[in-house]
């Protein structure tokens, strides 16, 4: 069934020029493979530019909201609210999910996987607005949709490392110290995903998913954390 991009240009008050790009934004690669000739391109290398946008409009933003706050700090905030956790409940609370153009095989996978999938298209989105109506658009659209969530982030700690906490916690309760490991490593070399497992004397609490190592040991430590109830 045709996607009405139309539809999704009314949720976020924007109207593109190219529309084009937008439907490129939500085409993952698997999507080409099984549509050769209908699409033109997958959403990569707007993810790429994405993703420099968001991080340059999330760190000015920061900046301003706190201004007594140190660059560890901010650093720390920043992480928490670009991360594919964050971004995939964004995408999701504007129906991201219903534009998607997925194969056969990655529709059926929900979870995580899909997790990564609508962050990754988030980003996409941010670099196909950036390119098509400018950098306040783009801002305007990351600032209406994502910026809120900070609040919540800083309120509820989320920010905190959360490596160091799992590793003060099994020290206290197990006497042990956790450790990481990659289960599993997938994609390009400019697009990797990661799924890490956290052990504690070789038995596996939880394991975590991102796009760096160091993303998906911190997601494992935080699912870790959830799991014991610390």
């Amino acid at each position: 069934m045709e996607k009405d991009f139309g539809s999704f240009e009314e949720k976020i008050g924007l109207t593109f020029n190219d529309s084009n790009l937008l439907r490129q934004a939500f085409t993952h690669r698997s999507y080409i493979n099984e549509h050769r000739g209908e699409v033109h391109g997958h959403n990569e290398r707007l993810e790429f530019l994405g993703d420099a946008v968001l991080e340059l409009i999330s760190t000015h933003f920061l900046y301003e909201k706190y201004a007594d706050r140190n660059e560890g700090d901010l650093t720390a905030y920043r992480a928490a609210l670009v991360n594919a956790i964050t971004l995939s409940e964004v995408a999701s609370a504007i129906g991201m999910n219903d534009y998607l153009l997925l194969s056969k095989g990655e529709a059926k996978d929900n979870g995580r996987a899909r997790q990564m999938l609508l962050a990754n298209a988030f980003e996409a989105v941010v670099g196909a607005i950036y390119l098509d109506l400018g950098y306040d658009s783009a801002k305007q659209f990351i600032s209406e949709h994502l910026f809120p969530k900070i609040d919540e982030i800083v309120k509820q700690r989320l920010w905190q490392d959360a490596k160091s906490g799992l590793q003060e916690k099994v020290q206290e309760h197990e006497g042990s110290t956790p450790y990481y490991s990659v289960v599993k490593e997938t994609g390009p070399d400019h697009d990797k995903h990661f799924i890490v497992g956290v052990y504690v004397k070789d038995t596996l609490m939880a394991q975590g998913e991102g796009k760096s190592k160091q993303e998906a040991e911190q997601s494992a430590a935080r699912a870790a954390l959830e799991a014991k109830g610390w």
